[in-house]
């Protein structure tokens, strides 16, 4: 229901970089670079990779750098989405010691935080062979939503509804206060019209056959067992999207090809995440 975030613009990275190069330098810079060199002294700094692993957030590396000196420039020998062995020279940062030293930990924070993420989604999505599709969840680290649904595309996942604001997703606490899903849907519909795809969570079969009697786009199917999906997906036989959610593994995404569901959502791809690891090393002085 929902296209993947393929591509980021410099506006949804910028003030990314900008917070944290604010929240590291504070009022008074860094201290001991500061101290350490004058404006004057340049330096070649090589970005290599200490894992293997899939390559995101190239730009947000390069910007962070731009940020604190217009004398810095990068370059980047890989594009996001690449796969990278350990030891591959990735970039080259040239500039000012002072400046580059000042961005290096935000640069690394970011690039090897993204590409954990693309590292592990393209795991996963191998392991699906395609089918079921993998998402991904709003759990997400406010304000890193946009570049972490990113790095999820970027290793080969998609993306589920960005926020609260593209998609009607009818959840069991909905359900409950609104008294069941037949209400709840009808009372969308009455607000919103046709205007967004509903999806409603469902915990039981039960759930399954109201969800489908009210012709909604998508069938979430919550923390089921593989018998019992299988059991939801023969009754809805297509007439709705289905999505299997709730104690998900990779072990389990294995088990489910052939299955018949559609997607399967994991909030481990942005939540539950091991940095690749990169570093940044002076390579020359000049």
């Amino acid at each position: 229901m929902k296209s993947s975030l393929k591509k980021l613009k410099k506006k949804d990275w910028k003030p990314v970089v900008r917070r944290a190069l604010k929240e590291d330098l504070g009022k008074n810079g860094d201290v001991t670079g500061s101290a350490i060199f004058s404006s004057k002294e340049k330096a070649v700094f090589t970005l290599f990779a200490k894992d293997d692993g899939v390559l995101c957030g190239i730009d947000a590396f390069a910007g962070t750098f731009a940020e604190l000196s217009k004398k810095c420039s990068v370059d980047a020998y890989f594009s996001d989405g690449a796969v990278l062995a350990k030891g591959t020279v990735v970039a080259r940062v040239r500039g000012p010691v002072a400046a580059i030293l000042a961005g290096e930990r935000t640069a690394l924070n970011l690039v090897s935080h993204l590409s954990g993420i693309a590292t592990k989604t393209a795991e996963f999505a191998a392991a699906s062979g395609g089918k079921p599709v993998v998402l991904d969840t709003r759990k997400t680290l406010p304000g890193l939503r946009m570049l972490q649904k990113y790095a999820v595309a970027t290793g080969g996942g998609s993306n589920h509804r960005m926020g609260l604001f593209d998609m009607v997703l009818i959840k069991d606490n909905h359900i409950d206060a609104a008294g069941g899903i037949a209400n709840a849907v009808n009372k969308v519909r009455a607000h919103w019209g046709n205007r967004f795809k509903i999806e409603v969570e469902t915990r039981n079969l039960d759930e399954v056959r109201e969800a489908l009697s009210m012709k909604v786009d998508r069938i979430m199917l919550d923390n089921m067992t593989n018998d019992l999906m299988a059991e939801a997906v023969s009754i809805i036989a297509g007439r709705a999207e289905t999505e299997a959610s709730g104690n998900m593994t990779i072990e389990r995404l294995r088990s489910l090809a052939g299955s018949g569901i559609d997607f399967v959502s994991f909030g481990e791809l942005t939540h539950t995440v091991r940095a690749l690891d990169f570093s940044l090393k002076e390579e020359s002085v000049g």
